[in-house]
């Protein structure tokens, strides 16, 4: 039977969808739980290490927003793999009888070498394609409309149309990659992972029943930062081309296009972590504001999940958490 019996808290917990599984993060550190093939629930404790632990001046406000951005994201790929190793989609050993005699040869003379080349082929391409998408392609479109619509009419209000379009880009890429099966299971296991963190944060008790009457969005939710940098950049990048003018000139598109990933996205992303953080601790007009954006994405990015996906975000969170709610509240 349901708990009623609540006691509502902001906590600091947060967490991941992986492949078929969730991973979180509480006071008593990282966790992720995986359905390996047989059905089965795995879980393992994982240690995540903050520089900011050796180099104390790396946690300070707006510093440590670039800083663990960059750790989620290091983290975050390796809480990946481990689940697709778990879950048994990655295989342990490759299947030598069914290798072309190019894979065979491949696989005798190069082995795990070959791999890591591939994988940092891969990365560099997922990164250029990301500079490409978010960087370079609305800027691209912003001057086309410029040139051949507007007759220059949208060059003084360049960051705004450019962040509107990074904007629709990102939604219509989400879109996109929701569409496939694979992708679509992973936003399923998001929406466990938030119902996990939404019935804790009430103090209800952690059952399927519970989490399963909760809702599958968050405020704290990665989705919910994406779009505060939007925002936040749109500000920054006005400011700076008000200050700077000469980066608005077309003829200067690639200037302003690395100094928008080198010195505003650093900038940018230190706001809007602080940001987040402050959704986190309250809930007014302000942080209603900046949140709509990322919680009405969420509709692409999270999916209500089945009850065995559930069971799997209920096991990852207790496995971070205390009998003491006072050890994770924000």
């Amino acid at each position: 039977m349901k708990n009623n019996k609540s006691c509502p808290r902001k906590t600091s917990v947060g967490g991941q969808a992986l492949i078929e599984g969730v991973m979180m993060n509480g006071p008593k550190g990282c966790a992720l739980s995986v359905r390996n093939s047989s059905g089965d629930i795995i879980t393992e404790q994982m240690e995540f290490k903050h520089i900011k632990d050796k180099i104390k001046i790396l946690g300070a406000p707006f510093i440590r927003g670039i800083v663990n951005y960059i750790e989620t994201m290091k983290f975050g790929y390796k809480s990946l793999m481990r689940s697709a190793e778990l879950s048994g989609q990655l295989e342990a050993e490759e299947d030598t009888e069914n290798m072309s005699k190019l894979d065979k040869w491949l696989n005798d003379h190069m082995g795990p070498k070959m791999l890591g080349v591939i994988t940092g082929i891969a990365t560099v391409i997922a990164m250029a394609l990301g500079v490409f998408l978010f960087a370079y392609l609305p800027t691209l479109i912003v001057d086309l409309m410029d040139e051949h619509l507007f007759s220059s009419k949208l060059v003084d209000f360049h960051a705004l149309f450019e962040g509107i379009m990074r904007a629709a880009i990102i939604v219509l890429y989400m879109f996109i990659v929701s569409k496939q099966k694979d992708i679509h299971r992973v936003f399923m296991y998001h929406g466990a992972e938030h119902k996990s963190i939404t019935c804790y944060e009430k103090g209800l008790e952690l059952n399927v029943e519970n989490v399963r009457s909760c809702k599958r969005f968050h405020p704290r939710c990665g989705t919910s930062f994406i779009f505060i940098i939007v925002i936040i950049s749109i500000i920054v990048s006005s400011i700076v081309l008000i200050l700077f003018p000469a980066l608005g000139d077309k003829s200067l598109r690639l200037v302003w296009i690395v100094v928008k990933i080198l010195v505003i996205l650093p900038v940018v992303t230190g706001i809007s972590y602080e940001m987040i953080k402050y959704a986190g601790r309250h809930d007014n007009i302000l942080t209603k504001i900046f949140s709509a954006p990322g919680m009405w994405m969420q509709r692409i990015t999270t999916v209500e999940p089945t009850d065995d996906m559930i069971e799997v975000g209920i096991a990852s969170i207790k496995a971070v958490i205390t009998d003491n709610p006072e050890d994770d509240s924000l």
